[in-house]
């Protein structure tokens, strides 16, 4: 990114979601198969079967992503409310990060994820949305420019880490620790960059940092930069702020040079 960050029309824009395809979002759902493929050892027609779904899954992601710019991905939980402080903090975060240039990127659902890419369409900036398929129904939230569903929870995940330049955390539950912790751990163990990874909310995370603190780095399980590398705020403001400067720094980002469609590939 240069001197024009900033400038909220600098991301491309996406086609607005159909009305009738969010109605769908989670309506198909396959968990016996998903329960049988984790299973334990099947037959090798249908675990070949199974790789090719995923691969192709894989595939589909890569094509719907391509073009969605340099983002930032934001983890939180669906639970919290509109009337919410921490609904309040991620709806500004999400403006903030437009603001800059980025593309938000969360898991699609309620909660945190729409406040984030309520933000983003508040000045507007471009949202986008991770979808998980799921037993039970889950909708879209209603601010996103374009969504992807997926069948696999480490396929999804995959596509939150590889598409984004920093990741903000918010208040949340086991989904929200399990995207944070994955993402630390492919930072300390050099598997992606030194992403900027940032923990908004400091009561809330007190005690885990305390844990980190106490057992993980005094039985020395960490390294002391490990818990370093994390930002820890309540400021949407400072949260950006050291999102841009050291994606900036680290990865010399711009909007020159974006990544030319090809016609022959439906793009």
């Amino acid at each position: 990114m240069n001197e024009q960050v900033g400038a909220a029309d600098a991301s491309p824009r996406l086609p607005n979601m159909p009305a009738d395809e969010r109605d769908q979002w989670g309506k198909t759902s396959y968990p016996a198969a998903e329960i049988h493929f984790l299973r334990g050892p099947q037959k090798r027609t249908f675990e070949l079967w199974r790789a090719m779904r995923i691969f192709f899954e894989l595939l589909s992601g890569f094509r719907a992503l391509h073009f969605v710019g340099p983002c930032v991905t934001v983890f939180g939980s669906a639970r919290f409310k509109e009337d919410h402080i921490y609904y309040g903090a991620a709806r500004q975060v999400g403006a903030l990060l437009a603001r800059a240039g980025f593309t938000v990127m969360t898991g699609g659902g309620p909660g945190i994820m729409e406040a984030a890419n309520r933000g983003a369409k508040d000045v507007g900036g471009v949202s986008i949305g991770c979808n998980i398929e799921l037993p039970s129904e889950q909708k879209p939230n209603p601010y996103l420019d374009k969504w992807v569903t997926f069948r696999h929870f480490y396929v999804r995940k995959l596509m939150l880490v590889k598409y984004s330049y920093a990741f903000i955390a918010m208040p949340g539950g086991f989904g929200t620790l399990d995207e944070f912790f994955e993402t630390a751990t492919l930072i300390q163990t050099g598997k992606i960059k030194q992403f900027p990874l940032v923990l908004m909310g400091k009561e809330y995370w007190q005690p885990l940092l305390d844990f980190m603190r106490d057992r993980l780095l005094v039985n020395k399980t960490i390294d002391p930069v490990d818990y370093e590398r994390i930002t820890v705020t309540d400021s949407p403001e400072q949260a950006v702020d050291s999102v841009r400067r050291i994606a900036m720094h680290n990865f010399g980002l711009t909007y020159a040079g974006q990544m030319k469609r090809r016609r022959l590939l439906g793009e």
